[in-house]
């Protein structure tokens, strides 16, 4: 058995590199099951794929599974999405935390996996990847300062609501400025008072050439922020005083390209299925 599993290469693999708690990097990936599929993606996800396509991989040390009820969907913004056709698609999110300095070697091992998942025939076929990036961690903003959860806790901490927010700039120069506006300035001022306890801000990077083909590459590597607000409340129950305005957020630095509240699924359970159409 050591020898079909090269044991030893681990204890080498271990003994070098990176091995922090910052997560560096994430994956996020926003999926549409096809009509009629919603119950059997959900148990293939979550029963599989989240654990034998996620987390059993080296580095990938953190994740949770999101979900957007019809209810929820009717919150995104704007209508017309860069990201999203129509904006209402991609009703299942799921995040991943990756130790910082280990992307490379994160994405040497999931290339190899997920082929050979595909060809085992573990690969969900009647899904639609929405929004799929591997993600470079640019800032996270408290609205706390040093108290409470921080970044690396933020998908075991049991947050009520998550919101998905992307927004695209002219360019690079542009991106660059829209961060710092955002982490100096826009950002603190939403959270002060606010339900969100923090705000993790991400670049997205290009996907391997070598990806599935069910996956399109990654747009806006260049140009587009991806940010995912915690909520400390059902987002329901608080968008109208907090959230409903976050379309404005790019200002004049940048276009938003959707603004999608989520809450937690409940593992090992078809909650909130029935709710999605």
């Amino acid at each position: 058995m050591s020898e079909e599993t090269r044991s030893e290469t681990y204890a080498e693999l271990a003994a070098v590199g990176p091995y922090g708690v910052r997560p560096g990097h994430a994956l996020i990936t926003m999926v549409e099951p096809h009509a009629g599929h919603e119950y059997a993606y959900n148990r293939w996800y979550e029963d599989d794929h989240y654990y034998a396509g996620a987390m059993a991989m080296p580095w990938m040390y953190a994740g949770r599974r999101w979900v957007a009820t019809r209810e929820l969907q009717e919150l995104r913004r704007p209508e017309k999405s860069a990201v999203a056709q129509p904006v209402t698609a991609g009703c299942y999110l799921s995040t991943y935390w990756v130790t910082e300095g280990r992307y490379d070697d994160h994405m040497k091992w999931t290339v190899s996996i997920n082929k050979r998942l595909n060809r085992d025939a573990r690969v969900y076929r009647d899904r639609t990847h929405v929004f799929t990036a591997f993600q470079d961690h640019e800032a996270t903003v408290y609205r706390d300062g040093a108290a409470g959860p921080r970044d690396f806790h933020a998908l075991d901490h049991p947050y009520q609501g998550l919101i998905l927010q992307v927004i695209d700039a002219e360019g690079p120069e542009a991106r660059a400025e829209l961060l710092e506006r955002l982490v100096s300035r826009e950002l603190p001022k939403r959270l002060a008072g606010s339900p969100a306890a923090l705000v993790t801000v991400f670049r997205p990077t290009p996907l391997p050439g070598d990806r599935m083909t069910y996956v399109k590459q990654v747009e806006g590597v260049d140009t587009r922020l991806t940010l995912l607000w915690f909520l400390e409340r059902d987002p329901r129950a608080c968008w109208a005083d907090h959230f409903a305005d976050l379309e404005t957020t790019g200002g004049e630095s940048g276009r938003v390209e959707l603004v999608a509240p989520f809450v937690p699924t409940v593992p090992g359970t078809d909650r909130y299925v029935d709710e999605l159409r």
